[in-house]
């Protein structure tokens, strides 16, 4: 199906449903898939603006504490593609849950996650209370 209009999770039109309208329906489906796909774009449109960046802002300083800034600068900003490579695979995997008609439900519960939890977090797979409760018990193992 291919979507002309993409939407990033940072500029959409909330989405609302008709009264007694069908949670995750195929209105409901496309809107967060142009969500998803908006994202998509926009973080690969960052990878080529920090390939652009490196590739041309790449100086052999002389003075050593100029070229270590520099490589901290470019650490820094592939620590921040890195973590957008893994939202990336989490927005595909989520484009895929979509596709495959498994959207928007609860993986530990199976209820309903909720049109706007997943508007604030499209990649979200737990519904408040079982994120809630998770964080909970992470805290606990962890401190």
């Amino acid at each position: 199906m291919a979507v002309a209009e993409t939407q990033s999770p940072d500029n959409f039109t909330p989405y609302e449903p008709s009264p007694g309208e069908e949670y995750m329906n195929e209105q409901q489906l496309a809107h967060f898939r142009r969500i998803l796909l908006g994202w998509k774009a926009d973080l690969m449109a960052e990878v080529d603006r920090t390939v652009r960046h490196l590739q041309e802002d790449a100086n052999n300083y002389a003075d050593p504490a100029d070229r270590a800034t520099q490589e901290e600068g470019f650490n820094l900003e592939l620590r921040t593609r890195d973590r957008e490579r893994k939202l990336l695979k989490k927005i595909n995997e989520t484009i895929e849950k979509i596709d495959e008609d498994d959207y928007g439900f609860c993986n530990a519960c199976g209820i309903e996650i909720g049109i706007r939890r997943l508007e604030a977090r499209p990649t979200a797979t737990l519904c408040v209370d079982c994120k809630t409760l998770s964080e909970l018990k992470e805290k606990q193992l962890g401190g």
